[in-house]
C-alpha cells in the first residue's frame, strides 16, 4: 500500500502544472464533453504510464538501477538546460 501511495504523489505532484495538464485544460474550455476529456485524457495517462512500468521492468533486466537513475538525472538535466537555453 506504501507503493501505491507514493506512487500516485510522485506522479501526481509531477504532472501538477506540466504542459499536458495545461493542454488538458484547453482542450476543456473548447468543449461542453468535459467528461470526454476527463476520459481521453486519463486513459492517455494510464497508456503513457504502462509503457513506462513495461519499459522499466525490461531495462531493469537488463541494466542496473544505478544506471538507470543517472542515465533519467543526466536526461532531465539536458531538457531544463535545453529548455532555458531556449532550444526546446
Amino acid at each position: 500500500m506504501k507503493l501505491l501511495i507514493t506512487t500516485f504523489l510522485l506522479v501526481f505532484l509531477a504532472e501538477l502544472g506540466d504542459k499536458t495538464q495545461l493542454a488538458t485544460m484547453l482542450m476543456a474550455t473548447k468543449t461542453d464533453s468535459i467528461w470526454l476529456v476527463f476520459i481521453g485524457s486519463s486513459l492517455a495517462l494510464i497508456a503513457a504510464s504502462l509503457l513506462g512500468v513495461l519499459a522499466g521492468s525490461i531495462l531493469s533486466k537488463h541494466v542496473p538501477s544505478s544506471y538507470i537513475q543517472t542515465a533519467s538525472g543526466l536526461g532531465f538535466l539536458l531538457i531544463g538546460i535545453l529548455l532555458l537555453t531556449g532550444r526546446l
